[in-house]
């Protein structure tokens, strides 16, 4: 779905200027993003298959839920908004702890490049798996993963190709910020 979002410069700063999303990544310029990780008390970490039609990384194993920040949209409306959506859980602004803001850069192909800083949240998962909605369009399928399991594929040259790839450091900082809550 494409829509109107905020343009960011290099540094993650708002530049006052908006585009269509689909523009932003056929020009490659940066633009804010979500991304929730989602966690149990007993060490588990909720991940989503992307939809096979998506154009992003198809039929991978991502973050929980992940979206756009829509152009004037606070992150943490925006987050509340894309877990209700994509995983039909509502959470409070509360639930929320803020990880950090993350740059990232993705050439798909020539007319599709990812520049996006993701502000980054944790959130305890307290209802059951089975209980989730998956947004059709968006989410293949929904799963827990222990932790350290899913640390060990990550850094894994075979597992690993299973998964969207961002930054080693960046999955590190989810890692430990989860560990110290658990």
């Amino acid at each position: 779905m494409d829509e109107l979002i905020d343009l960011l410069d290099a540094d993650g700063n708002y530049t006052g200027k908006t585009l269509m999303k689909s523009e932003a990544h056929k020009k490659g310029l940066f633009h804010p993003s979500i991304h929730v990780w989602l966690y149990t008390e007993n060490g588990e970490v909720l991940i989503q298959k992307r939809g096979k039609h998506k154009d992003t990384h198809p039929g991978l194993w991502d973050v929980s839920v992940a979206g756009h920040v829509g152009a004037g949209e606070d992150v943490i409306v925006s987050a509340l908004r894309e877990i209700q959506e994509e995983i039909g859980l509502t959470i409070l602004e509360g639930d929320l702890h803020k990880v950090g803001v993350f740059k990232y850069r993705h050439h798909h192909r020539s007319d599709l490049v990812d520049c996006e800083f993701h502000h980054t949240f944790l959130g305890e998962l307290k209802v059951p798996l089975k209980t989730l909605i998956m947004q059709e369009s968006e989410v293949d399928d929904l799963a827990l993963i222990n932790l350290t399991l899913f640390k060990n594929e990550l850094a894994n040259t075979v597992t690993s190709t299973k998964y969207v790839l961002y930054d080693l450091a960046y999955f590190e900082a989810i890692y430990q910020a989860i560990k110290e809550r658990l």
